[in-house]
């Protein structure tokens, strides 16, 4: 029988050097203080046919202050079972949050293990966005965590700045292929069900995992140095051929301006339901069978997520208001790779989408839009502008050097717009703050610097 979990009494938690209270500035309620996620273990049994997912999940975590009790993120499953290093401890759940009392405090520094087994349908996480995390698909599941799904799958700390590694294991029905979001290790056959075991050795931020449940076929995406696959409905595959078939040039294109791919593999998923936008994850973007029309039509979109892979997944927000960092970057290398590749010029598309924003009420600060206002599209094409601004102001030699180093610089770590209005002023002969300023920070849109730019040199 299952153990019934305890009303926890309010404790207050002295705090210690290093403590940290903090949560993301836009989602305060997501996410939790205290401790840092190291590595999460997840045990997954999936059944497509009831939605039902049954996991055990053992997170290895530090504290950061001295623990009495602890939080962690979980959507409305039923939790079993909770132990802090092999301990019974006493637990109370309720929607989106389990508050666990160990059965002895946690030092400041200490490194420890949680065990929770917990079962249920799993349901996306309802937010101002609409419903985002695992979701049923027709025949499958897709998870789309950005920003706040995760718990609708895992128990987690829901923050963009807690990053940890990962590995996952998956059994469901043999029929099925699982993707995860992490580095293929092991596949195992059982009576029925097969289980799939993958692992991410960098640093991930929850929202980046991905689960894709779905009867796909596994092929090649692109030849070259990064491993790229696909995950694609057996009837789609032909168009899917047509519409991805320079995704290795993208990868090339991308490598030369940013620097070398973050990962091991890239993967491409094809739902066989229509998708509003595609999803990025680590590692992996995932497309609705719309996104596939034999034209070559939303090409931009898998640059776009692609790009992601540099700016969001490698380079992750500290906060959900730095959100233009990830953003504006990948809209900024849609307007490369149409230059490059013989399409619209950078200055086509700046002209274009700074007279669509001049249309719109000035009324958002790229660098701090709001909760509400972070997935704008003027977020995202303004984003693009101001960097399309500082292309201008400080040249085309130093401008992309300085997206290289960046990237390099912080590979795989969190970053704020404090921290790349820093980095680019190393970059110029002169003060940036008044660009910056103008921006990022006022909602009055600046005037549009006009420049004859060649195609980046990708080839």
């Amino acid at each position: 029988m299952a153990r019934q979990p305890d009303r926890l009494p309010a404790v207050v938690i002295p705090a210690s050097p290093g403590a940290d209270r903090s949560t993301d500035s836009y989602l305060p309620a997501h996410g939790n203080g205290g401790y840092r996620v190291l590595h999460y273990d997840l045990d997954l049994d999936y059944k497509v046919a009831t939605n039902r997912l049954a996991g055990r999940a053992v997170i290895t975590a530090r504290a950061v202050q001295q623990l009495s009790r602890l939080t962690l993120d979980l959507g409305r499953f039923r939790v079993q079972d909770v132990r802090v290093d092999g301990r019974p401890a006493k637990f109370e759940h309720r929607p989106n949050k389990i508050k666990i009392r160990p059965e002895r405090p946690i030092g400041y520094g200490a490194t420890f293990k949680i065990e929770i087994r917990y079962a249920g349908k799993p349901a996306p996480i309802s937010g101002r966005w609409g419903d985002i995390g695992w979701d049923e698909l027709t025949d499958g599941a897709l998870v789309a965590s950005q920003p706040i799904g995760s718990p609708s799958w895992f128990p987690c700390n829901d923050r963009p700045d807690d990053k940890a590694t990962f590995l996952v294991s998956v059994t469901t029905a043999s029929a099925y292929t699982v993707v995860v979001t992490g580095d293929p290790v092991e596949r195992r056959r059982g009576v029925g069900t097969t289980t799939w075991v993958y692992e991410r050795n960098e640093p991930t931020a929850p929202y980046l995992m991905s689960v894709q449940v779905g009867r796909y076929d596994l092929i090649q995406l692109a030849p070259g140095r990064v491993v790229q696959r696909a995950a694609v409905p057996p009837r789609l595959r032909t168009v899917f051929r047509h519409d991805f078939g320079r995704h290795g040039e993208i990868m090339i294109a991308l490598e030369r301006i940013f620097g070398p791919y973050p990962f091991r593999e890239y993967v491409v998923v094809v739902a066989d339901d229509d998708l509003d936008d595609p999803i990025e994850a680590q590692g992996m973007a995932v497309f609705g069978r719309n996104h596939l029309d034999g034209r070559r039509t939303h090409e931009r979109l898998a640059v776009h997520e692609l790009a992601h892979q540099w700016f969001g997944n490698s380079l992750t927000v500290a906060d959900w208001r730095h959100i233009w960092l990830n953003e504006g970057f990948a809209t900024y290398t849609e307007w490369l790779w149409s230059a490059a590749s013989g399409g619209l010029s950078v200055d086509a598309h700046a002209a274009q989408w700074y007279a669509w924003v001049a249309s719109h009420p000035a009324n958002i600060a790229v660098a701090d839009p709001g909760v509400d206002r972070m997935f704008d599209t003027v977020v995202y094409k303004r984003g693009a502008l101001a960097l399309h601004a500082l292309r201008a102001r400080i040249g085309e030699a130093s401008f992309f050097a300085l997206l290289r180093s960046w990237v390099a610089e912080h590979r795989h770590q969190t970053v704020t717009t404090e921290q790349f209005r820093e980095h680019a002023a190393r970059f110029s002969a002169k003060p940036l703050d008044d660009l910056f300023a103008a921006w990022l920070d006022r909602p009055a849109l600046p005037p549009l610097p006009r420049m004859a730019l060649r195609p980046p040199n990708i080839w």
